[in-house]
């Protein structure tokens, strides 16, 4: 009993006070501190200042452009990274690790540079824009180009959410529904679907999330046209601050600042749920 207890009282890093010191210091400097400068600046302004600026023709088309354009993209890698997370985990084929490392490229890749290859190749002169544009059809410089931009690096957060659902996923279930009778289309639907979709929701909320403050990879494919209503709110904020309009920026920074905080809630509430679920079965 004594030798058990001198092993749990063996710590490898300092004690509580000192650990849980330093994590609330980091957490101020990098994450507390910041979010409470925006919510300051904000609050110098008057209600009719707030709402002036956040009701303004070129920011209310600037969030409409990002929302709807990071929903779509998220939807788009909700289909097709259940796909891509269902081909890496129950098929086995040469490469296998390769593709699943690539993955992670839109992770560790600047987003500038992504933003700037997938302008070029979507371009009415690129490798993929060119045909497209024959068709038709122009990517670049578009709210598709947008979309694009969005799902390139939101596959990743898809992907990864799901992936361990199907590693940890009981082939017995489908074995069961193959027996009563249900062919391959009613076992996914009624057996895998109900499993995958907590993973799929914080998949979706992650990528919408990513999708909405993104920057650096739409800032070239989308043009910034407030003509055609291409701007992203990301873009709107950095152009305030070129202009010296702190009080600007800082009232559209709490809006986006809301909604990240409503997006995390969300995601939250769905692991929650599906922690409880998984520990009742």
């Amino acid at each position: 009993m004594s030798i058990h207890k001198k092993v749990k009282n063996k710590r490898v890093i300092p004690g509580f006070g000192l650990t849980f010191g330093i994590t609330i210091t980091l957490l101020s400097v990098i994450i507390l501190i910041p979010l409470a400068s925006v919510l300051v600046y904000s609050f110098r302004l008057s209600p009719s200042e707030f709402r002036k600026i956040i009701t303004d023709s070129a920011v209310l088309y600037a969030f409409r452009t990002s929302i709807v354009s990071a929903f779509i993209a998220a939807l788009i890698n909700c289909i097709f990274g259940t796909i891509l997370a269902w081909v890496l985990v129950r098929y086995e084929f040469p490469g296998k690790r390769i593709l699943d490392g690539l993955i992670e490229v839109p992770f560790t890749l600047p987003t500038a540079v992504a933003g700037i290859t997938l302008s070029k190749m979507y371009s009415t002169t690129g490798e993929l824009g060119k045909p497209l544009s024959k068709l038709g059809i122009e990517v670049s410089y578009t709210h598709i180009g947008l979309v694009v931009a969005l799902v390139f690096i939101g596959i990743p957060f898809v992907v990864r959410a799901i992936q361990p659902v199907l590693e940890k996923f009981d082939f017995q279930y489908e074995e069961a529904a193959y027996i009563l009778g249900a062919d391959g289309f009613t076992t996914f639907r009624r057996v895998i679907l109900p499993e995958l979709t907590p993973a799929m929701l914080t998949g979706f909320g992650l990528a919408f999330a990513r999708g909405i403050g993104e920057y650096g990879s739409v800032i070239y494919i989308s043009g910034n046209s407030a003509r055609e209503h291409t701007q992203v709110i990301s873009y709107v904020i950095m152009q305030k601050l070129n202009y010296i309009d702190y009080s600007g920026a800082t009232a559209i920074a709490l809006v986006m600042l809301i909604i990240s905080f409503l997006l995390l809630l969300f995601i939250n509430i769905v692991q929650v749920r599906q922690s409880r679920r998984t520990n009742n079965i």
